[in-house]
């Protein structure tokens, strides 16, 4: 059995001792739901009657007398996301293959979720990391009615499945399977797309090239093909092992693909009580979180997941810090290049050998914890690929060697030695830094401040060539206390046709970039926020600052007693968050926790009632 990397080992203890009354107080809490039978036994016949009213009768039979477990299906479909759309038709599959495993299937209920590439730049976007815990909370009522044994996700992108994770944690008795659905064939090559949109921002092309390139990027149902959140999502899946093995990265509408649909629901039923019960709750543990960790560093994934690995964790009872992130980047090797961390995409990843062969690697080198529990057993279990074998799903040894080294490598010869995230510290702040895209070049930026509280205006000064020279942009009031911490990554042209200028350009901000951005040295999630008294609103033009990636330094050079002595700039209110429904989220901005923390509405920690 391969040894654990002893810093893994030490993540991981430090974890679950800093977690050990939380974690205590959360498997109380789902014990105390263990079931004894199927959950509808429970239910009074008026309860039972209602719930089973609108179902066929071949399922109602089964629901009435309660000899079959039921299946929830929590559903993310609409079919304006290019990759929810294939969730279509996955409910009678899924009723189907439940009928054929001796069970029945009902959907719970569906959750909604937007495309970040739709409101990218848009005021709709200041809703979006809000839509991570309304998708929790409505999964919590969908699960609510209290007639499941288990319960399959269908959802993918950047809000979704993190707002699923933290639900099913909380309904941690019962067994949950994710189901994915799926990238989109590749289309437009990501350096090519990236290309026109830094010229459209330079006004060499107009909007018709803009369009034309962005509509071949983004052509058909699937999952977008750049390595962002909503692909790291999938990742993280694997590595924890709620998916079946290898399922992240099959195209929408193969035969492949809907053999693993169906074998998770065969899986989920069999996970049930009265069968080889497995509670998520008691599944997922430190382990589980750490292996993600990992997953993250090791393929260069979304920063995002800096706010949603500690959100999610706060819903199993474990508590997730910078220095967890920090510690394991150090001893985690990149293994991959993936839009934007290179020019291929995830089609291109998974041809080259994908999650299976990512994993072996880092079992083997004992960076991901094969004894994590999983769906199939343990997490060493997963570590294969799924093939049809006359029809049937089967699966297969990791292939052993990269079919591509410029998309994927082994440990033992990786892009680079360290993840692709660091912490950064200092007079500003603390906040988080992706450097798997940046030219080694970049990794020190030193140059004086521009200050802007809002997006717009730092895109107008682009546009006026005010931004013309070597420059650290200073955009605040960007954290979820201000405005729900909306990406940013529409300034991504206007910065990235600066330093292809030849500028030293940064940008540091209290708010969020996307998970496909990383060309530009990006301090984000600077926290204290400036809107809760963070540093940044101290900040003036002409500052010098230094942004060090190398030391995970994030500096002024202005004295500490002048810095201190000056007034904050202060945020309007007023003059935001209303209208698009933005007004309707106030109570989430008033409540939202530390960004480091997650950015989350809830806390998990307080004790009951407090």
């Amino acid at each position: 059995m391969t040894t654990l990397h002893p810093k893994i080992k030490e993540v991981t203890e430090r974890i679950e001792a800093r977690s050990k009354d939380t974690r205590e107080a959360y498997l109380e809490l789902i014990r105390a739901r263990k079931p004894e039978g199927f959950a509808r036994e429970k239910l009074a016949d008026g309860n039972l009657a209602h719930a089973s009213a609108g179902c066929a009768v071949m399922d109602k039979t089964q629901l009435l007398g309660a000899n079959w477990p039921n299946i929830g299906v929590i559903t993310a479909y609409n079919d304006m996301l290019s990759a929810h759309a294939p969730y279509e038709n996955y409910p009678e599959i899924i009723r189907d293959e439940a009928r054929k495993a001796n069970a029945t299937a009902q959907v719970a209920g569906g959750v909604p979720a937007m495309c970040d590439g739709v409101t990218q730049g848009q005021q709709g976007m200041e809703l979006s990391l809000f839509s991570r815990d309304v998708i929790a909370l409505a999964s919590g009522v969908s699960l609510s009615h209290d007639m499941f044994d288990g319960a399959l996700h269908l959802g993918i992108c950047d809000k979704i499945v993190p707002g699923l994770m933290i639900a099913a944690l909380r309904f941690g008795w019962l067994p949950h399977i994710f189901v994915p659905g799926g990238p989109m064939p590749s289309g437009l090559p990501n350096p090519e797309k990236q290309r026109i949109r830094q010229e459209y921002a330079l006004g060499k092309v107009g909007r018709d090239a803009l369009l034309k390139a962005e509509s071949e990027s983004y052509h058909s149902p699937g999952t977008c093909t750049f390595y962002g959140t909503a692909n790291s999502n999938q990742m993280l899946m694997e590595v924890m092992g709620l998916h079946m093995p290898g399922a992240a990265f099959e195209n929408p509408g193969t035969p492949l693909r809907e053999a693993l649909t169906r074998a998770a629901v065969r899986r989920v039923v069999e996970l049930t009580v009265k069968r080889d019960y497995t509670p998520m709750g008691e599944m997922i543990d430190a382990k589980s979180w750490v292996n993600a960790m990992v997953g993250l560093m090791a393929t260069g994934g979304s920063t995002n997941h800096a706010l949603h690995i500690p959100a999610m964790a706060a819903a199993s009872g474990y508590r997730i810090e910078l220095e967890d992130f920090e510690d394991v980047s150090a001893i985690t090797p990149l293994l991959c290049r993936i839009y934007p961390n290179g020019p291929a995409d995830v089609n291109h990843f998974q041809a080259a050998g994908g999650m299976s062969f990512v994993m072996q690697e880092l079992l083997d080198a004992g960076l991901l914890n094969g004894e994590a529990r999983a769906l199939m057993g343990k997490l060493s279990d997963h570590a294969r690929e799924p093939w049809l074998d006359n029809g049937e799903i089967a699966f297969r040894d990791a292939p052993k060697e990269s079919g591509d080294l410029d998309i994927v490598r082994p440990v033992s010869d990786p892009f680079q030695p360290e993840g692709g995230l660091r912490m950064l510290d200092g007079p500003l702040g603390r906040g988080v830094i992706k450097v798997s895209s940046v030219n080694p070049d970049r990794m020190v930026i030193e140059a004086p401040a521009r200050v802007f509280d809002n997006q717009e205006a730092l895109k107008e000064a682009f546009k006026a060539g005010e931004l013309d020279r070597d420059v650290i942009t200073v955009v605040r009031f960007q954290g979820p206390a201000a405005n729900g911490m909306p990406e940013l990554h529409a300034l991504s042209p206007a910065l990235g046709a600066l330093q292809d200028k030849g500028y030293r350009v940064a940008l540091v901000t209290d708010g969020r970039m996307s998970g496909a951005s990383g060309k530009i040295p990006a301090a984000i999630h600077v926290g204290p926020e400036a809107a809760r008294g963070g540093a940044l609103a101290r900040v003036q033009d002409g500052d010098v600052i230094r942004l060090d990636a190398e030391t995970g330094r994030l500096d002024i050079q202005v004295s500490e007693d002048e810095f201190a002595a000056r007034e904050p700039a202060q945020f309007r209110p007023n003059i935001r968050g209303q209208g698009l429904g933005r007004e309707m989220f106030s109570a989430f901005r008033d409540n939202a926790g530390r960004p480091e923390a997650g950015g989350s509405l809830f806390d998990f920690f307080l004790p009951v009632g407090g």
